[in-house]
């Protein structure tokens, strides 16, 4: 019945007017999508896109990385149309290296804030992002008080000494996180800050977000950092281990009485050499439907880009996920403070 009600969504945006193209159209239609993106959800919704359009989605699956790799070793004979990566910092470094075209559409437009989209230029944008996950604190509550990691400026507070524990300070979600920082500070204080960080770490940083919560569980460290998806994850775990790990920790969305909690994306942008650039962009703004949109932000737990679109997801809920304050930097200025913030962490020692 979900599936039905879902797909009634879809039918009553084609009503209205939102919609692509018959589902009469010809079948020899393609589309090459490279996707950095593995969820049973997304196979839903590309299968809904070729029924209504008549569009056939040929897809290539990778890390984003090896999909970059691909792209540049290919060259003008890509047959890649649409890109999907899941970082911000990631969609800028490909977009850096010419790998995707800018593209101008009314309804992108409309429907995703401008903060979650590449920066405009006369050509139109070049990547936009269609889910967020944000970037929490988790803390041990014997050890630590909720009003001592409200922000995360207080992560370099003294008071935390010996209890901070994260991944690689040059993992591309810790390093759009603090390349926003460093954006809001200004570099000097910035800096300082992610020294302060260093100084208050419990251990060298290690692992994944998985890993930093249930470090916390463990009692080897106090506070850490972590993507709102590995929080529920954890939470819709059948095993009780991982139950017992939630048990044990809280979570706070930081800055919530100042600048916003940080939130990332995964985006898409149409290839540079796309050879079916209209079914490219058919695509892109198919991706903003509401339709979509809960498939693309359900499918890893995530939010939906869409202005004022809610996902009905519990174990997000739970966790203070419905209506937090998220920061209104653009991410395409925030990227390209990459590689400022990493000679910052080469100067203090951050790992």
């Amino acid at each position: 019945m979900k599936q039905l009600a879902k797909f009634s969504i879809l039918l009553s945006a084609l009503t209205a007017g939102v919609a692509f193209q018959s589902a009469a159209v010809a079948q020899d239609k393609v589309l090459n999508l490279y996707s950095a993106r593995h969820y049973q959800t997304d196979d839903v919704m590309y299968d809904t896109f070729t029924r209504t359009t008549g569009i056939k989605i040929n897809r290539v699956d990778g890390d984003d990385a090896g999909i970059v790799a691909r792209l540049r070793a290919e060259g003008a004979a890509s047959p890649a149309d649409v890109i999907l990566l899941v970082d911000a910092a990631r969609m800028v470094s490909a977009d850096s290296q010419g790998l995707f075209q800018p593209i101008k559409s009314a309804r992108l437009d409309a429907a995703i804030p401008a903060n979650l989209r590449a920066i405009p230029t006369a050509d139109g944008v070049t990547w936009t992002g269609f889910s967020t996950r944000a970037r929490v604190i988790v803390y041990d509550p014997l050890r630590v008080k909720a009003a001592d990691v409200a922000t995360y400026e207080q992560l370099a507070d003294p008071a935390l000494k010996g209890l901070v524990c994260t991944r690689s300070g040059s993992h591309p979600y810790n390093l759009s996180l603090f390349a926003t920082v460093v954006e809001r500070l200004g570099d000097q204080k910035g800096e300082a800050w992610l020294k302060g960080v260093v100084d208050n770490m419990a251990r060298g940083p290690k692992g994944g977000d998985t890993d930093q919560v249930k470090a916390v569980a463990s009692g080897e460290c106090g506070v850490a950092l972590t993507n709102t998806y590995y929080v529920a994850r954890l939470l819709k775990s059948t095993k009780p281990e991982d139950r017992a790990v939630m048990e044990k920790v809280r979570v706070v969305f930081p800055n919530q009485g100042t600048s916003g909690t940080h939130v990332n994306i995964a985006g898409a942008a149409v290839a540079k050499h796309a050879k079916n650039r209209e079914h490219a962009v058919q695509f892109m703004e198919f991706l903003a439907s509401p339709f979509a949109q809960d498939y693309f932000a359900n499918g890893n737990n995530e939010f939906p880009a869409v202005k004022g679109l809610k996902i009905d997801n519990k174990a997000l809920a739970s966790i203070g996920g419905d209506g937090f304050k998220t920061e209104n930097i653009p991410l395409g200025v925030v990227a390209k403070n990459m590689t400022k913030v990493q000679q910052m962490l080469d100067r203090v020692g951050y790992k």
